[in-house]
C-alpha cells in the first residue's frame, strides 16, 4: 500500500510539472465527500495538521480543508465553495491568517472571514505548494514545483535554477536563529541570508553537502531544534547538522521532522511493510506506531498530545495510548 501511495504522489508530481501555467478547475483525484458537517474524520490522504491560535484543528486532506473543532469537522472546501483540490500544506502566519497549499491549485489565504486563491496568474512560481514559511521579515515563502516565491502581502518575487537555487522543486523550508533560510529540494539543500537580499540572475544560494561533498536526495522536511541544530529528513535518512558537521542518525527513508516542547524528535520514516511513528529522546529511538502503510506530518497541540496524519485519516497520541480519527 505504501508503494502505491508513493507512486501515485509521484505521478502527481511528475505530471503537474509541465502545468505550471494551467489551474484546472477541479482536481480529477480529489477525494469527493458528501457531509460538509460529519461526527466522523475523513477517511483518506491526510498530509499535514496544525491546531490553530484559538485551538482549533486544520487538516491539508485529499478532501480538501477540514476544520476539526469539538468532535465536529466541517470541510471548508465544500462549505466555501472552493476549488476541489488536493491540500498538502498549511501555515498559520503571525497575523492569524492561514494559508492552504494545494496540488496544483495554487495557495488558499483564510483571515477568518474569506478565502483568497493566488496561482501563476497571481505570480506564484508554481502551482503546487508543498511547502511554507513565514520569515522574520513576516514575508511568506512558498516552495512549489516551479521553485521558490517570496510574497510581501502585494508582489510575488520568485527565484528558480537560474538564481542558483538547486532544483525547482522545493519540499521543505526553515529559517534558523541568524536568519538563515534553508531550502529542502529534489536535489539537495541550499540556503541563503534575506540580509544580503537576492538579486535576480545572481547565484546567492549556498549549498549544504554531506561528508565528501556528496549532495543530499529528496530532501522532504527540515528544522532547526532548540539548540540550534538543523535536522533533516530525506529519501537516504535522518542527519543532523550542527553548523559544522553533518551526522546521519537513521537510514530509513524520513519523510517527516518535528521537535515537542520538551525537545523529543519526532520523524515518519519507512520500514518494511509501510511506516513508523518514531521518537527519539537524545539518546534512543522509540517505535510508537509500527507498520503504518503512511504517516504523514506530526505537531503537538497546547496539552502535549502528538497528533500525526495518515493514509487514512489521522491519530492522536497521549504518551500512553493512541486514537485513530
Amino acid at each position: 500500500k505504501m508503494r502505491k501511495v508513493y507512486v501515485v504522489i509521484m505521478v502527481l508530481l511528475m505530471w503537474s510539472a509541465g502545468q505550471a501555467q494551467v489551474t484546472p478547475v477541479d482536481d480529477p483525484y480529489f477525494t469527493v465527500t458528501t457531509d460538509t458537517l460529519s461526527i466522523h474524520g475523513p477517511r483518506t490522504i491526510i498530509r499535514n495538521i496544525i491546531q490553530d491560535k484559538k485551538g482549533s484543528y486544520w487538516l491539508a486532506s485529499w478532501s480538501g480543508i477540514v476544520r476539526f473543532d469539538e468532535n465536529i469537522f466541517t470541510n471548508y472546501t465544500l462549505k466555501e465553495g472552493l476549488r476541489k483540490f488536493h491540500v498538502f500544506s498549511i501555515l498559520e502566519d503571525q497575523a492569524g491568517n492561514l494559508w492552504f497549499g494545494t496540488i496544483r491549485g495554487g495557495v488558499y489565504k483564510y483571515d477568518g472571514k474569506s478565502f483568497s486563491l493566488f496561482t501563476t496568474t497571481e505570480g506564484l512560481a508554481g502551482n503546487m505548494v508543498m511547502c511554507m514559511l513565514e520569515d522574520q521579515a513576516g514575508n511568506i515563502w512558498f516552495g512549489t514545483e516551479g521553485g521558490l516565491s517570496c510574497y510581501n502581502g502585494k508582489i510575488f518575487t520568485n527565484y528558480t535554477t537560474n538564481n542558483g537555487l538547486l532544483n525547482n522543486n522545493v519540499y521543505t523550508m526553515v529559517q534558523d536563529k541568524n536568519g538563515k533560510i534553508w531550502f529542502g529540494t529534489e536535489s539537495g539543500i541550499c540556503w541563503y541570508n534575506p540580509a544580503n537580499m537576492l538579486w535576480s540572475g545572481g547565484k546567492t544560494f549556498t549549498k549544504l553537502t554531506k561528508e565528501g561533498n556528496e549532495d543530499f536526495y529528496n530532501v522532504r522536511s527540515m528544522i532547526e531544534d532548540k539548540a540550534g541544530n538543523i535536522w533533516i529528513g530525506s529519501q537516504e535518512g535522518l542527519f543532523r547538522y550542527d553548523g559544522k558537521t553533518v551526522v546521519q542518525l537513521r537510514s530509513n527513508f524520513t519523510g517527516y521532522v518535528y521537535e515537542d516542547k520538551i525537545g523529543n524528535i519526532w520523524l515518519s520514516e519507512g520500514e518494511v511493510g509501510g511506516m513508523s511513528l518514531t521518537k527519539y529522546d537524545g539518546s534512543s529511538f522509540t517505535k510508537i506506531r509500527t507498520n503504518d502503510n503512511q504517516v504523514f506530518g506530526v505537531t503537538e497541540d497546547t496539552n502535549g498530545n502528538i497528533w500525526f496524519c495518515t493514509a487514512v485519516g489521522f491519530s492522536r497520541y497521549d504518551g500512553k495510548s493512541i486514537v485513530d480519527f
